[in-house]
This record gives C-alpha cells, sequence and structure tokens, in this order.
C-alpha cells in the first residue's frame, strides 16, 4: 500500500491491535489515504455487501427526570403512551414489515422494572417474532435502582419478559470528565460499562454508540472507542458500533457551543471519525453504521466508502434527533435506502437485528403468511 500510514501501523491494524497512537496519527494523515485504509478494512470484514434494517423507534415519553444539558427531547409534562398506544405503533410497523422495534424513552421519577417488562411482554403476547431491541443501559439502571433490585436482576427478569437486545446508547463519551459537564446525574463510565457486559451475560447483545462534538477531546474520543473494543473482547456482544455526531440546536449544551462560534462538526470530521473507528475495531466489531438523520443522506451514502457496512434502519418515526435540530427526515424507506447503497457502487441487503439475512427474513415472512401465532 503506497500511502503515508506507516507499514507497522496497517499491520497492527490488521491484526486488531491498533493502539491511541495510531488513532491520532491516522487522524493527521491525508483524508482521502485515511478512508482508502479504512475502506480496505471494511472490504475485508463485510465486503461489498451494505445492511439496512426495517424498524420502528417508539419513543413512550418525552418526559424525564433527567438533566443531560444535550437533550433537546426532553419535557417536565410529556404525555406518557400507554400500552394500548404502544401496541397500536408495534401493529403499524408490522404491517410496514418492520422486523424490528426499538423502544426508548425519558427517566419517569416512579416507575420501575414492571412497567418496562410490561411492555415488552405485552408486544410478545401478540407479536412472538417482533424483534424488541429496548432500553438503554441508563434506563435499565434507572428502572433498578426505582425497583429496589441488583441490574443483574433487572436484565434477568427483562430477558424472562422477551427483551431481545438493547441499544448501547446513553455512552455519549466514556469520560467522566466530559459526563460531568453534558450529563452530571447520568450513570457513570464504570456504571455503563458494567450494565451493557452484564446485558451480554444475560444473554442481551448491544449495540455501542459515542456521541461526539461538543466537549470531548479528540483523546477521549479515542479512549471511548477503545473501550468499546475491550468490552467486545471480553464479551463478544456488540453488534455494531455507531457514531453520533452531536446535534447543537435546541438544547442549553448547544446554544452555549453556538455562541462561542462553534457549530456541527464539519462532515469531513465525522467521515474520519467513522474511518478511525473501522480501523481501531477491525477484528472485534464488524459492523460500523452511519446515521443517515445525523449525517444526512448523501454524507451517509459517501460514508460507505470510509469504512462503513451499515445504514441503520427505516425508523418510520424519529423523534430524538428531530428536536435537535436534525432535519433529515423521520423515516426512509426501503427503495430509497436501497438506491443510496446502490448509487455508492455497494450491494444492499436487509438484516435483522443481529445481522441475519435472508434466510431468517425469509423464514419469518413464510410464517406470517402461513397464519402462525400473531399472525392469524
Amino acid at each position: 500500500m503506497n500511502s503515508k500510514i506507516p507499514e507497522d501501523l496497517i499491520e497492527r491494524a490488521h491484526k486488531g491491535k491498533s493502539t491511541k497512537e495510531d488513532a491520532l496519527l491516522l487522524l493527521d494523515v491525508p483524508p482521502f489515504e485515511l478512508f482508502r485504509f479504512a475502506d480496505e478494512l471494511r472490504d475485508l470484514a463485510a465486503g461489498d455487501t451494505v445492511t439496512y434494517v426495517v424498524n420502528r423507534n417508539i419513543n413512550f415519553t418525552s418526559r424525564c427526570v433527567g438533566t443531560c444539558r444535550f437533550c433537546a427531547f426532553r419535557t417536565n409534562d410529556g404525555k406518557i403512551l400507554s400500552n394500548e398506544e404502544i401496541m397500536e405503533k408495534v401493529k403499524e410497523a408490522d404491517k410496514a414489515n418492520a422486523t424490528e422495534v426499538c423502544i426508548q424513552g425519558g427517566l419517569l421519577p416512579d416507575v420501575g422494572l414492571d412497567f418496562y417488562q410490561g411492555i415488552v411482554e405485552a408486544i410478545k403476547s401478540e407479536f412472538p417474532e417482533m424483534h424488541i431491541h429496548s432500553f438503554s443501559p441508563m434506563e435499565v439502571y434507572h428502572a433498578s435502582r426505582i425497583s429496589e433490585i441488583p441490574v443483574k436482576e433487572a436484565l434477568r427478569r427483562l430477558k424472562r419478559s422477551g427483551l431481545d437486545t438493547m441499544p448501547g446508547t446513553a455512552a455519549e463519551i466514556l469520560s467522566d470528565r466530559v459526563r460531568k459537564i453534558i450529563c452530571p446525574a447520568k450513570l457513570k463510565t464504570a456504571e455503563w460499562v458494567d450494565v451493557v457486559k452484564k446485558a451480554h451475560k444475560a444473554g442481551i447483545p448491544t449495540t455501542a454508540t459515542m456521541m461526539y462534538g461538543h466537549v470531548e477531546t479528540l483523546e477521549e474520543r479515542i479512549d471511548h472507542m477503545l473501550i468499546i473494543r475491550d468490552i467486545q473482547k471480553e464479551t463478544e456482544g456488540i453488534t455494531e458500533f455507531v457514531p453520533l455526531p452531536f446535534m447543537p440546536y435546541n438544547n442549553p449544551l448547544g446554544e452555549k457551543m453556538m455562541r462561542e462560534g462553534r457549530y456541527s462538526t464539519p462532515g469531513l470530521e465525522d467521515l474520519k471519525i467513522y474511518a478511525v473507528s473501522r480501523i481501531l475495531l477491525h477484528g472485534h466489531v464488524d459492523n460500523i453504521q452511519a446515521s443517515w438523520v445525523k449525517l444526512g443522506k448523501k454524507l451517509a451514502q459517501f460514508s460507505l466508502h470510509c469504512g462503513v457496512n451499515d445504514l441503520g434502519g427505516t425508523l418510520m418515526e424519529e423523534s430524538i434527533s428531530r428536536s435537535a435540530g436534525a432535519c433529515h427526515g423521520e423515516m426512509i424507506t426501503v427503495d430509497e435506502l436501497e438506491w443510496m447503497i446502490h448509487g455508492a457502487g455497494r450491494i444492499p441487503k436487509e438484516r435483522t437485528t443481529m445481522y441475519g439475512g435472508a434466510h431468517e427474513l425469509a423464514s419469518r415472512n413464510h410464517r406470517r403468511i402461513a397464519g402462525c401465532g400473531a399472525f392469524e
């Protein structure tokens, strides 16, 4: 490889042993050299296939006792969806051939684990084959404290109720210095890591996210990725890594930044983060996901040449990013996603939450047509 990237760095990356110093060096090489290297590793990990999932987001309330300075979604008096209202949204998702529902909401002051179990059990009773990808580590941590039970027990009960996987959100930046500034009431780095590891040990895989572009340093972004890598080396329970650029609109943290002349991260910086995450996580986390909601469709499409192999979901309803100023829509059709992927010279493939492919999807659809269980 004729590039400005040192051969020993390239060798370490191929072995899954990239260092923090490697990542800092990579951020200084010409961008398209970085993108080319990340794209080579993407090809080794995932080939030319770009995946997506047909899913629906359901936010059951915007009411929250949290004090996160980056949040534009929280309200003091937001509506709390009933199980019946949640089920109506699940039914709409099922009619749209969704295979996954992603359910999250604000932290309610007196709501314990029974509330979350009730949602999961209601869905599974009517739609046993719908994958429930729900409840952040913060929600589980909060519910366990309200219910006065250990996190391990809370996860065991959620698994028994039918929870399939969890979104690895509430990670923000895994640095206690940063968390003290942007989300002081949220669980600390070690607590987030503990919940995620316990979820994996309970048989609940998770994603992993990183919200960057506010008060963190480049070193703290890299440390975050290395923490994710360490978790994966121990548990192998992370399905994908999702870098999420901070949206600075309609929230106190972003308003302060904009008064200081700092706005959203530049697109080139976003693409470099995706590329570096591919390199640092190579051999450990195979799937790097770009958020078309955060990046916009065109930049998300270009990210497919910067280490990304997954474009997330169709969503149907996306409230949190929209409230923070995202203007790229709340949903996307399968046809448009596939058009984007074809336009990048890649091969689109619908997946399940756990990255299963056509066989699992065909099996589910066959059971649905045959009138099995909830699909009668």
